[in-house]
Formats: C-alpha cells, sequence, structure tokens
C-alpha cells in the first residue's frame, strides 16, 4: 500500500482553539442525539387518565356520549377462520383472504362491521393515558377495555400534530393533514384539518377522529396520486409507498363499516400491497369512502382475545392507540 505523507504545517492552531472546536462538535453531536430521544422515545404524558378525563368532559359537555367499563381478558395468536360476532351493539363479519401465487401472494384481514350506534366504535389510548411517545401492543390495550375487535389505530403519538377527537372528547387541535372524522349520526366524512378547529367538529357532531391517511376512495373511486403521498415528512419517519403491511377503514353505509389489515413483508406468505392496491381492495368490498390508517409493524387486527394476523415484525408492534368494538 502506498502511504502518501502530508508535511506538518509551520503554523498549529493554539491547543485550547482545538479542543474548543472538539467540544463543540461532541455537543452537537450529543444535543442531536438527546433531541431525537425526546422526539421519539421519551414518553411526554399528557393526561394521565384518560378514562377519568373523557368523564370528566362529558359531563360537562352539553352533548353526552357513552362509556365503557374496562375488563381485562388474555390475548392470544390465532389463525382467523370465516366468523361471526352478534351483540345487541355491533354485528361482526370476520375473513381472510388469500390472491396471488408464489411471492405475489397477498394475505388479508376483512372485518365487515354493523354498528346499532355510531358511538359503539370506540378509541382507546395506550396505558390509558394521551402524549406522545406512548405505546402498548393492539391486543393489550384492547384486553384493557374488553374489546371483541380492534384494529391499530392512527399512531397518533408518533406526532405533535393533528386533530385528535376521540370518544367526543377533543385532544389535541393542530391541523396539519387529511383527516377522517367518524360522526355520531352514522356519517364517516374525509376532510381538510387545516380549515377547521376541534371545537367546530364537536359542534358538528364528530365523535372520533383519524389523522394518518391518505384518503383511499371518495364517492368510490380510487383517489388519484395516493401512491405518491407522503403522510410525515420529519425525521424518523419512513417511507409509507411499495409493497407494506397495510390497515385501513371503510364505509358501506350508515353504521355499516368494513375494516381491512394487510400483511406484508413475508414473500410466499404475504407480500403486502401498494396504496393503491389498498384502495382497490376496499372498492372491490363496496366502500365507497376508504382511508389508510397506520401500516408496517403496526397492522394489526384483534377478535375475541386473538391476534388474528400475522404483525411483520414476528410480534405485535407497539402503538399509541386503537378503535374498537366493546364484547
Amino acid at each position: 500500500m502506498r502511504r502518501t505523507t502530508i508535511p506538518t504545517p509551520r503554523w498549529r492552531r493554539p491547543r485550547t482553539a482545538l479542543v474548543a472546536a472538539v467540544l463543540a462538535v461532541s455537543l452537537t453531536v450529543a444535543g442531536g442525539s438527546a433531541w431525537a430521544l425526546d422526539r421519539f422515545v421519551i414518553e411526554h404524558v399528557e393526561i394521565r387518565d384518560v378514562d377519568a378525563y373523557e368523564t370528566a368532559q362529558t359531563t360537562d359537555a352539553t352533548t353526552t356520549a357513552s362509556t365503557a367499563t374496562p375488563e381485562d381478558t388474555a390475548a392470544t395468536e390465532a389463525t382467523l377462520t370465516d366468523t361471526t360476532y352478534e351483540s345487541d351493539d355491533a354485528s361482526i363479519a370476520l375473513s381472510t383472504v388469500i390472491t396471488g401465487t408464489g411471492e405475489s401472494t397477498v394475505t388479508y384481514y376483512v372485518a365487515d362491521v354493523v354498528l346499532s350506534d355510531a358511538t359503539v366504535l370506540r378509541s382507546a389510548f395506550a396505558q390509558n393515558a394521551f402524549g406522545t411517545n406512548i405505546t402498548e401492543t393492539t391486543s393489550d390495550i384492547a384486553a384493557d377495555n374488553d374489546a371483541v375487535f380492534a384494529i391499530n389505530g392512527d399512531y397518533y403519538g408518533f406526532r405533535d400534530t393533528g386533530i385528535v377527537i376521540r370518544n367526543g372528547v377533543a385532544y389535541r387541535d393542530e391541523g396539519a393533514r387529511q383527516g377522517l372524522a367518524f360522526y355520531t349520526d352514522g356519517r364517516v366524512e374525509v376532510y381538510n384539518e387545516t380549515t377547521t378547529t376541534a371545537e367546530e367538529l364537536l359542534a358538528d357532531g364528530v365523535w372520533n377522529t383519524l389523522s394518518f391517511g391518505p384518503a383511499l376512495l371518495e364517492d368510490g373511486q380510487v383517489v388519484a396520486g395516493v401512491d405518491e403521498v407522503e403522510v410525515d415528512t420529519n425525521v424518523g419517519n419512513h417511507s409509507i409507498q411499495g409493497d407494506q403491511p397495510r390497515t385501513a377503514v371503510g364505509v358501506l353505509d350508515t353504521n355499516h363499516l368494513v375494516f381491512v389489515v394487510v400483511d406484508g413483508r413475508s414473500p410466499g406468505y404475504s407480500a403486502g400491497a401498494t396504496m393503491t392496491e389498498l384502495a382497490e381492495i376496499m372498492q372491490d368490498l363496496g366502500a365507497t369512502t376508504a382511508y389508510n390508517l397506520d401500516g408496517g409493524g403496526s397492522s394489526t387486527m384483534v377478535f375475541d382475545g386473538a391476534v388474528v394476523n400475522q404483525p411483520s415484525q414476528g410480534r405485535e408492534r407497539g402503538t399509541s392507540d386503537i378503535l374498537y368494538v366493546a364484547g
């Protein structure tokens, strides 16, 4: 190996200046690490007891909302076969769909849900707390809330923007993107968060909002450009494009919803779906409006205490929230 000798310069930076420069670089790196930890790892709890907070808010509000009493259930892993659930509050029909062959095989799970009332579909936060970076698995949050059916939500806790209304209570009012609003009268609509406020949405009867996206279907048609949308551009976010595990919700009729979880990153079992392919799945199921939720390792469906899909990491990934129907 040829070695090149660099001549020693005739002048030399004072040692103190050199130390100061090194220290400045070190502090910059350390500061960046500290910022990243604070932004993406360290829990920031804004509301410690969400159940109590929602009870207080709904008691004081002019409009009322139903509340559920959490009871613990055990979550296990299971292979889902076509099955149904019936109660006075909801009718749920679950099925597994497998399409394609070989490495192009796609496996997804469908839950057709009819609600007696829009408020039967509820949301719950990880650890019963609101804030950023607070996580718990979908099955554990479901068990905490006696859910017979649940899917992962929008992972609101990854970001500090977006309008967050859950179970008729406003938690955040920082409009930033295209959201989805569930109304107490059974309507479900895509809306622009930046043109309204949480207060106005509550006054119009919004029960839950989701802030992720993009919208997949509007008026039954695939939204143009869905494969080019980036939900977040902040540090630490990964692209949501290409073949990925997916979670989506669609509207079939008033108080009639369809939820889909597509498994992915496992060629031969399920390669995942692009955003357009997800939209087409929702369209084939008869949805007129459909919206993309957090996917990747978060995509999880729970039914009757069991994780029915195969999360891409080989286990459930912690998330910040779920949508569920109580048993």
